[in-house]
């Protein structure tokens, strides 16, 4: 999985694809970029041909010779042995949306598969079937992504209202708001009991909101129909989020903007041709969790725009894992933690090979990105919750 790999994305849908067929797989952590190793087998070795992807054909005492070399304490490096195919779900409405999400088109182009789900199967405890939970462009606080200004005589923003009224009414909410603070106090519960979650764009701060907003209402009338609380900031309960503290709402219902968690125009001063983020570097044998979420064959990645681009680094909780930042501008960009006995990740921006993507774009094409490190990142959480820590020979 380093710079001589032909497919780097499709190379996870291999892995995902043997351990579908209850062959386990060994993540060799850090080893040429976070290499896979499996049994030679003649039906694997034609799927990864088909694919397109790069592999290596090697002898009983290379592999030997290969697991003593990552033994050495002088070397940060590890086995994490992959298990079981985990069950994916992505949150997304089953109705079209005007933009489209990266996790989908990684998945997809992986050939791995996934359920889709929404708030009817969140709250009609549907979630316990899945192993990773995957959340991206929404808005958990009830404010329809603050597109109100720009797109609130568009139809597919009429739309969205229509089905997120409808369906609070379905189980009982007087407001959106109200169903989507109960979606995710589910999908909270869902990790706390071992589940894994990644989120990515306004899917991480919207999410980390409405748990500290829990019990008040931050909605203005264009929203839900009454005035906001004008007393909501001061009675934020920042105890109840994941990631995020001692942040601000943004109180106009005309910015596109939440609260201030978000790194985006124009404090950023960064533009295309400057904006990177570098990967921590942590130890495979006493950090694993976070050597295997930051596996890639680059350090340096593009950086890309999205309702929420990255996040301010003074406004998150100190036990937080930061996986990756922007220093000049004190932004993270890749974050973990751990709730319970589960485990999440958030990810800042929209799409990592569409630096500033536009609602109404078409989707990203993959086929030209196949080495792409910033979809790496997704597809390293796609398959941890299949990780194992292999022990050493002694």
């Amino acid at each position: 999985m380093d710079e001589k790999q032909t497919n780097h994305l499709k190379a996870y849908g291999i892995a995902y694809w043997i351990l579908k067929s209850d062959i386990e797989v060994d993540w060799l952590l850090n080893y040429r970029g976070g290499s896979f190793m499996c049994k030679h087998s003649s039906k694997i070795q034609n799927e990864l041909v088909v694919r397109g992807v790069s592999f290596e054909i090697i002898s009983e005492a290379q592999v030997n010779a290969i697991v003593n070399e990552i033994a050495s304490p002088a070397v940060n490096y590890d086995i994490m042995k992959l298990e079981k195919a985990p069950r994916i779900a992505v949150y997304s409405p089953k109705s079209k949306q005007p933009w489209d999400d990266a996790v989908t088109l990684s998945l997809s182009y992986a050939e791995i598969p996934y359920d889709v789900i929404f708030d009817d199967e969140v709250l009609n405890e549907s979630l316990p079937k899945y192993d990773w939970l995957h959340l991206h462009h929404e808005d958990f606080t009830g404010q329809y992504g603050k597109f109100y200004s720009t797109y609130s005589n568009y139809p597919w923003y009429i739309e969205q209202q229509r089905e997120a009224e409808e369906t609070a009414r379905k189980f009982g909410f007087h407001k959106v708001s109200q169903l989507k603070l109960a979606v995710v106090k589910r999908i909270k519960a869902f990790v706390a009991s071992g589940g894994f979650l990644f989120a990515m764009c306004s899917a991480t701060d919207s999410f980390d909101i409405a748990l500290a907003a829990d019990g008040l209402d931050i909605c203005e009338h264009m929203y839900d129909g009454d005035p906001a609380d004008p007393r909501a900031q001061e009675k934020l309960n920042f105890e109840n989020t994941l990631a995020f503290t001692n942040f601000h709402l943004s109180r106009d219902p005309y910015q596109y903007e939440f609260s201030d968690i978000d790194n985006n125009f124009p404090e950023r001063g960064l533009v295309q041709g400057n904006d990177y983020f570098s990967l921590f570097q942590f130890s495979a044998k006493w950090d694993p969790i976070p050597t295997m979420l930051t596996q890639n064959h680059e350090k340096q990645i593009k950086g890309f725009y999205g309702q929420t681009t990255g996040f301010k680094k003074k406004l998150i909780k100190p036990e937080v894992v930061i996986m990756a930042e922007t220093k000049s501008i004190s932004e993270a960009k890749y974050i973990h933690g751990i709730l319970g006995k589960g485990f999440w990740t958030y990810y800042g921006g929209h799409d990592p090979e569409d630096y500033q993507h536009n609602v109404y774009e078409e989707p990203t094409d993959l086929n030209l990105h196949p080495n792409s490190a910033g979809y790496r990142l997704i597809l390293n959480n796609i398959l941890f919750p299949a990780a194992k820590k292999k022990k050493q020979k002694t």
